[in-house]
């Protein structure tokens, strides 16, 4: 049974469905914004060249749920779970409800959320995603 102290990251992949343009992207992250406060959940969500990358933390129950009702969403399809965690553990967004983030600034993103990073384990998946970056470019 998870504990009332049981912190979960989600991070997740998919690739946008056709006819999905900036209005629809900016109602998803309106709607985040409005609903991730209550639940304690924040986030990052990339969109661009035809792909969605989202980082979500917070309460596992939570997380968990909104996981579930992202893959069930038909702006995006073939949703990958890259990493999935569980642990109680700093925030690597602690003042995003959910910021939307163009592709072209995600290393930016990431390279600051590196500097602010404190626990070994936030700092190796971040440089990881740095060189992914990095490898793909």
């Amino acid at each position: 049974m998870l504990s009332l102290n049981s912190w979960g990251t989600c991070l997740t992949s998919a690739q946008v469905s056709d006819g999905i343009d900036q209005t629809e992207v900016d109602a998803i992250v309106a709607t985040a914004r409005r609903f991730n406060p209550a639940l304690g959940i924040t986030g990052v969500l990339v969109f661009g060249s035809g792909v969605f990358f989202q980082w979500i933390e917070g309460p596992k129950t939570n997380v968990l749920e909104l996981v579930k009702r992202i893959d069930a969403d038909s702006r995006h399809k073939q949703m990958t779970i890259l990493s999935s965690d569980e642990e109680i553990r700093e925030r690597i967004f602690p003042t995003w409800d959910m910021e939307l983030v163009g592709a072209d600034d995600i290393r930016d993103v990431l390279e600051d959320a590196l500097h602010t990073a404190q626990e070994a384990k936030n700092v190796d998946a971040l440089k990881g995603l740095i060189k992914s970056l990095e490898d793909h470019s």
